[in-house]
C-alpha cells in the first residue's frame, strides 16, 4: 500500500483546494471532523441546488461520470480526492448522494438511450433530486420479499402499496422504485423496477419522526400511480438485477464514508474542555485509555479503507472495505457519541447547545442506530462478509425457489 499522492495526485489536489478556497469557506477549527451527514430543509434545498450548479458549471460535479451525461470521466482517485477536500469546507447538507452515487449509475447500466438523455443531465446539473423506494414494512432486510404491485394498463403500469424510510423523498422530483409484477413467480424473479414522478396526485408522503428529532425519513404510499411503460428500467420480471446494481453502488458509498460519526479529535478536543474531579479529562487515566482505544479502532478503518484506494489508484477493482467500514465504523460511532455524552455529564442529557453541551455528540448517537440499517444491517453486512468473503457455508433458504404467491406470510396479499 502506498499511503501518499502521487506526484499528479498532489497536483489535482492542489487544484482541487485553489478552487473550493476560491469559493467556498473552510470549516472552523472546533467543527467537528465527521459529522453525518445534515438533514435538509427549507433554504438548505435551494443552497445544496446552487452548489451543485456551481460545482458543474466549473467542471466538478460527477466527476467520474462519461462527459456526455455532463462528468469528466476522472479517475477514481481524483474523485476520492475531491471529496475529502470538500469535506473541509462549510457547505450545505448534501442531498445528492443518492441520486449521483447510486441511481444515476443505475440509470448509465440498465436504462435505454432516451431515459440517459432525459433524466442524466438534470439529475448532474443538481435541478432535478432524487430518492430510492426500496424498503416496505414487511419485508425487513429481505428486498426480494416486496409487496408494492405494478399492474400493466395498457400503455402505463398502475402502482399500489408502500414504501418506508425513504430519505429525502419530501424534496425530490424524482423516485426509482421495485415493484411486484408478477406474483407466481419466486420472488426474486417478479420483480420489475420504475422510474417514478414523485410530485404525482396519486403519491403521498408522510416525514417519520426520528429519536434524533429529525424527519430525514419518509413513509411513502402509492395509489393508482400512473408509470407510462417508458419510464420501466430494463425488462419486466428483471427488477432484482435492477435493484441489485443500485445495492452495490449504495453500500459502496455508505462504506466509504468510514462509518461516519465524529472524529478522535472532536474527542481529545471535547476532553480537554471538559472537567473530571476538578481536572480537565484528558488527565484522567480512563478517559485516555478509551480514547486510545478509539483512536487504535479508526485507524484500523482508516487502513483497511486505505486499501481500498491503493487498489483504486493502481486500476485494481477494491475488495470487501466498504462492506468493513460500515459493520464496524457505524458500531464505533455510537459507541463515541455514547462516551461524548458521559463526559459531558449533567450537559450530556440536552440534545441543544447549552450549558457547554455540543449537539454533535446527541445527535451523532441517535443518528447511527439509522446508519446501522441504511444499506444493509449489520446482520446482511455479516452474512455478506461471511458468504462472500470468507466462503462459508450460506444459510438455508427455503422460499427461494417457490412462487411469491405461495409464500407463508402474516398478512394478506
Amino acid at each position: 500500500m502506498d499511503f501518499n499522492d502521487s506526484p499528479e495526485e498532489a497536483a489535482y489536489r492542489a487544484k482541487v483546494r485553489e478552487w473550493l478556497d476560491a469559493n467556498a469557506t473552510p470549516k472552523g477549527a472546533d467543527a467537528a471532523t465527521s459529522r453525518m451527514i445534515a438533514e435538509a430543509e427549507g433554504d438548505e434545498v435551494q443552497a445544496a441546488k446552487d452548489w451543485q450548479l456551481k460545482k458543474y458549471e466549473a467542471g466538478w460535479a460527477c466527476l467520474r461520470w462519461p462527459k456526455e451525461f455532463g462528468g469528466q470521466e476522472a479517475s477514481a482517485m481524483e474523485s476520492v480526492i475531491f471529496n475529502q477536500e470538500e469535506a473541509r469546507y462549510d457547505l450545505p447538507p448534501s442531498i445528492y448522494g443518492i441520486g449521483h452515487g447510486m441511481l444515476g449509475p443505475t440509470i448509465m447500466a440498465h436504462g435505454t438511450r432516451e431515459q440517459k438523455d432525459r433524466f442524466l443531465p438534470n439529475m448532474v446539473k443538481g435541478n432535478e433530486v432524487w430518492c430510492q423506494l426500496f424498503s416496505e414494512p414487511d419485508a425487513g432486510s429481505d428486498l426480494a420479499g416486496l409487496k408494492t404491485s405494478a399492474v400493466k394498463d395498457g400503455d402505463d403500469w398502475l402502482i399500489n402499496g408502500q414504501k418506508i424510510w425513504t430519505t429525502g423523498a419530501q424534496y425530490s422530483k424524482w423516485g426509482m422504485i421495485v415493484t411486484r409484477t408478477d406474483p407466481n413467480a419466486a420472488k426474486h424473479a417478479g420483480l420489475t423496477y420504475f422510474i417514478v414522478d414523485m410530485e404525482d396526485p396519486g403519491i403521498e408522503i408522510r416525514p417519520i419522526k426520528q429519536m434524533s428529532g429529525g424527519s430525514g425519513f419518509n413513509e411513502v404510499f402509492f395509489t393508482d400511480v400512473r408509470v407510462p411503460d417508458n419510464q420501466r428500467l430494463d425488462a419486466v420480471g428483471n427488477g432484482w438485477r435492477v435493484a441489485i446494481t443500485t445495492l452495490m453502488n449504495e453500500r459502496s458509498s455508505i462504506g466509504g464514508g468510514g462509518g461516519g460519526g465524529v472524529g478522535v479529535g472532536d474527542l481529545i478536543r471535547l476532553a480537554q474542555k471538559v472537567e473530571i474531579n476538578d481536572k480537565p479529562a484528558i488527565e484522567d487515566g480512563g478517559v485516555r485509555r478509551k480514547i486510545a482505544n478509539f483512536a487504535v479502532r479508526r485507524s484500523g478503518l482508516k487502513f483497511t479503507g486505505q486499501r481500498g484506494l491503493s487498489a483504486l489508484s493502481q486500476g485494481q477493482t477494491p475488495g470487501p472495505e466498504a462492506s468493513i467500514g460500515k459493520l464496524v465504523g457505524a458500531i464505533m460511532g455510537l459507541e463515541m457519541g455514547e462516551f461524548g455524552m458521559e463526559l459531558q455529564g449533567a450537559g450530556g442529557i440536552l440534545a441543544t447547545d447549552t450549558a457547554g453541551a455540543d449537539p454533535v455528540w446527541q445527535q451523532t448517537y441517535l443518528a447511527m442506530p439509522g446508519l446501522r440499517h441504511a444499506g444493509g444491517t449489520d446482520e446482511i453486512l455479516r452474512n455478506i462478509i461471511a458468504e462472500r468473503v470468507l466462503g462459508m457455508p450460506g444459510e438455508p433458504r427455503m422460499d427461494k425457489d417457490k412462487p411469491f404467491k405461495d409464500i407463508p406470510s402474516g398478512t394478506a396479499r
